[in-house]
């Protein structure tokens, strides 16, 4: 198959269902093939002009008996849409009534949209007309080209992957402006305008900087002859790189406050999608084994941008705090794989779904910074650009792009590759001693670029310099007698081991080390529940504030401890969130969203909610709101009647998966069986709503109401995860958020010997590592 062509027509205007007509157009060699189309209500098919009746099996459009040469085929198919991200979601906003559509696709979901050819490396252009509400915006991958009463008409696009084709319709407030003869978008429900103007400025001001930066680096032109950008409601992923029209999670756009960590984050992702114009839409992988030439080098491009070029400083240290340390987690569990498997190791898309994951992402990016560090920048860029002009508008793999920089640069490349892009796992860097003198040690298989940093016994640094570390042993005699800290500025992909002495006076000057991405660093490397309860009230940061409470919660509370230990860590969190008296408001928010899940004192929740603000005055947004709500109800402080006035106050669709959590918090052998029924009867129930429920049931605080509820979860999770690939992550997330007993974990082991889908055993065999390692 080659030279494939799309025209496709939409029709939106119904809200019990859509029309798709895609006129196909392809060159074959002749033969049996075959379109995918994913459960057609309604089916009508012509090929070269005449009507036949294909074989149809609900996934699959038999075309048997081709000629060799030039085809046309149209299928005419009346769809369903969904409400779990996969295909074209439906969403009512419950503020007003006003309802929106967004094509979500990604991997084999495009033949939830149209028929097609749903595999990467047939890319195609794509010329789309849709029929929608004359009231409403619609936006595509191509530019807009005529808007006549219900009729939108876009520009053909330039060769796209199926996957990425994007369609996005709706009552959309919106703000517009053109920016280097381009035009340009933002846009957000209707009932989202507020956040949309409060931020416009800053979105506008980030998507330009980023623009001119690539434009900059980058030798080939922006690709596509629009980009808009669109918090849309319920996507699976934070966002998605939809080549022209990129659409985001709205947690994104924040109701309440906006928090320096919300303004990094978000520059970050923006960063991230619009390199992916080059990453993924300019040249996109031929399988996906080669994911990771998407997102590693999108994530790193995201943190790298927004931290030297959009003006976020410190999206480095939130890295550093979070992301790297999960990657390393990741890492060690039976199902970690190469940042780049072979095709033997994708064999098919549900194990293609699984490795867009903490490997692809974190470790993907930690080590192509360590390319970058090691290599060079210029070298660098030099490779990927003539990767990218080699491959314009076509497929490439890690050989392609190995080749482009072995030319560009004189080291080594695929010796490099082999061993950090081809081999699982990660080395360690050990700091030993001979006399006084600190040695660095490599235990592993790979050169290793990094910073090292030397600490009087005050905790002052006394120097750094860059090191080249590979099998032989590294003397640092310039700082004998002092502490040293390798990887301070977090270059490479190591775990990090300090001798005796540094791990001492490292561990007990933590928080009065200036430089917050060597805190990062220290954190990621040292922390447990000791280290927190000394040091977190004193540690300057929020942003590593926020990451050590989300890893202690996740990886140590939740997953490491007995059932019996719990209260009291919890208590030990409580106590080190609650101390803090300082000045700065966005720390002391950072400390209150860890009291506030950790605290048994409802007097001090209750408080907060009668004030609308925590004690030192500063207000309550809405997430702090519902988890101070969530706690109460959890503690058994707050019932229904009490949880359904603080659904109405809020009025949003966040308010009703507050709501929802909220009541099935409680401890009560009935709300735990109500969040149960809700979970399981509803075979239409977003994934969003699914989550909300699951947070609900699986509480910390009284685990003796929810243990019962794991052989039904083990029993049905099965069944409830061949709804399709997002909904079995949701599934795979909702396992049990306490820590379980030998006996528990045998029945999720005796689980995993029946048929269990692909993605679901992923996320059940990674709990059983976290928990048993």
């Amino acid at each position: 198959m080659s030279d494939v062509r799309y025209e496709l027509e939409l029709d939106v205007r119904s809200p019990d269902g859509f029309r798709s007509r895609a006129v196909v157009e392809f060159a074959s060699g002749g033969g049996d093939t075959f379109l995918e189309l994913h459960r057609a209500g309604s089916l009508a098919v012509t090929v070269d002009g005449q009507k036949i009746t294909p074989g149809y099996d609900g996934r699959r459009v038999a075309l048997a008996g081709l000629t060799a040469g030039r085809h046309t085929v149209v299928v005419d198919a009346r769809l369903s849409y969904v409400t779990d991200g996969e295909g074209l979601h439906t969403f009512t906003d419950p503020v007003d009534g006003e309802r929106y559509a967004g094509a979500y696709l990604g991997l084999d979901i495009a033949q939830r949209l149209f028929a097609c050819f749903d595999q990467p490396d047939l890319k195609a252009p794509v010329t789309l007309t849709v029929h929608a509400d004359p009231s409403w915006t619609v936006l595509a991958n191509g530019r807009a080209a005529s808007a006549e009463g219900s009729t939108f008409r876009f520009a053909t696009t330039p060769p796209i992957p199926s996957s990425l084709v994007t369609v996005v319709a709706g009552p959309y407030h919106s703000m517009r402006w053109d920016y280097q003869g381009l035009p340009m978008g933002w846009y957000a429900r209707r009932s989202l305008a507020g956040p949309l103007d409060r931020d416009a400025a800053e979105l506008r001001r980030v998507t330009e900087v980023c623009f001119d930066h690539y434009a900059r680096i980058f030798d080939e032109p922006f690709p596509f002859d629009a980009y808009d950008q669109v918090f849309v409601p319920d996507l699976n992923w934070g966002a998605m790189e939809n080549p022209g029209c990129v659409t985001y999670a709205e947690f994104l756009l924040p109701r309440g406050r906006v928090t320096d960590d919300d303004r990094r984050r978000r520059a970050m992702v923006i960063a991230h999608e619009m390199s992916h114009m080059w990453f993924g839409n300019l040249v996109t992988p031929v399988w996906w084994e080669d994911a990771w030439l998407n997102e590693s080098f999108a994530d790193y491009m995201g943190f790298e941008v927004a931290e030297t070029v959009a003006g976020f400083p410190g999206v480095r240290v939130a890295f550093e705090a979070a992301f790297k340390p999960e990657a390393q987690v990741a890492d060690l569990r039976g199902s970690t794989h190469p940042v780049a498997p072979s095709s033997a190791d994708v064999p098919d898309v549900d194990t293609g779904t699984t490795i867009f994951d903490r490997i692809s992402y974190g470790k993907g990016n930690a080590v192509l910074r360590q390319l970058v560090t090691w290599l060079g920048e210029p070298d660098f860029l030099a490779g990927v650009n003539a990767h990218l002009t080699r491959h314009r508008f076509a497929n490439a793999t890690l050989a392609d792009l190995l080749s482009a920089l072995d030319a560009a640069s004189p080291r080594d490349v695929r010796g490099w590759a082999e061993v950090w892009l081809r081999q699982a796992g990660h080395d360690t860097i050990r700091v030993e001693r001979r006399g006084d003198v600190p040695v660095l040690v490599r235990d592993g298989i790979r050169p290793h670029r990094c910073t090292v940093t030397a600490f009087r016994p005050d905790g002052v640094a006394a120097g750094s310099r860059l090191v080249d570390l590979a099998g032989e042993p590294v003397e640092l005699p310039e700082w004998a007698g002092l502490a040293v800290l390798p990887n301070a500025h977090g270059e490479t992909f190591a775990r990090i081991a300090p001798d005796p002495h540094s791990l001492g006076v490292l561990s007990r000057h933590l928080t009065t080390i200036p430089d917050p991405l060597v805190r990062a660093v220290l954190w990621a490397a040292l922390l447990d529940l000791d280290l927190l309860a000394a040091h977190l009230p004193a540690e300057p940061s929020p942003t590593l504030i926020t990451a050590a409470l989300d890893r202690i919660l996740n990886n140590v509370v939740r997953r490491t401890l007995s059932p019996a230990d719990v209260p009291a860590a919890l208590d030990l969190i409580a106590g080190a969130c609650a101390t803090y008296d300082g000045p700065d408001d966005q720390r002391a928010l950072a400390l209150a969203r860890g009291l506030v899940w950790s605290t048994r004192d409802t007097a001090l929740l209750r408080r907060w909610l009668e004030a609308d603000a925590i004690d030192r005055g500063v207000t309550l947004d809405p997430d702090l709101r519902w988890a101070a709500v969530h706690r109460l109800a959890e503690l058994g402080a707050f019932d229904a009647a009490e949880i359904e006035a603080e659904r109405l106050r809020d009025g949003t669709v966040e308010g009703e998966l507050g709501a929802a959590s909220a009541l099935a918090a409680r401890p009560s052998a009935s709300a735990k069986a109500a969040a149960w029924a809700a979970m399981t009867s509803d075979p239409d129930i977003s994934v969003t709503r699914f989550r909300a429920l699951a947070a609900g049931l699986w509480s910390l605080s009284h685990r003796e109401l929810a243990a019962p509820y794991l052989p039904a979860y083990l029993a049905a999770a099965p069944s409830l995860a061949r709804r399709g690939s997002a909904f079995a992550a949701a599934v795979g997330r909702a396992f049990p958020t306490f820590p379980l007993t030998d006996g528990e974990l045998d029945l999720v082991r005796d689980a995993l010997r029946g048929d269990v889908p692909t993605v679901l055993r992923r996320f059940w065999l990674d709990e059983l590592d976290d928990r048993t390692a």
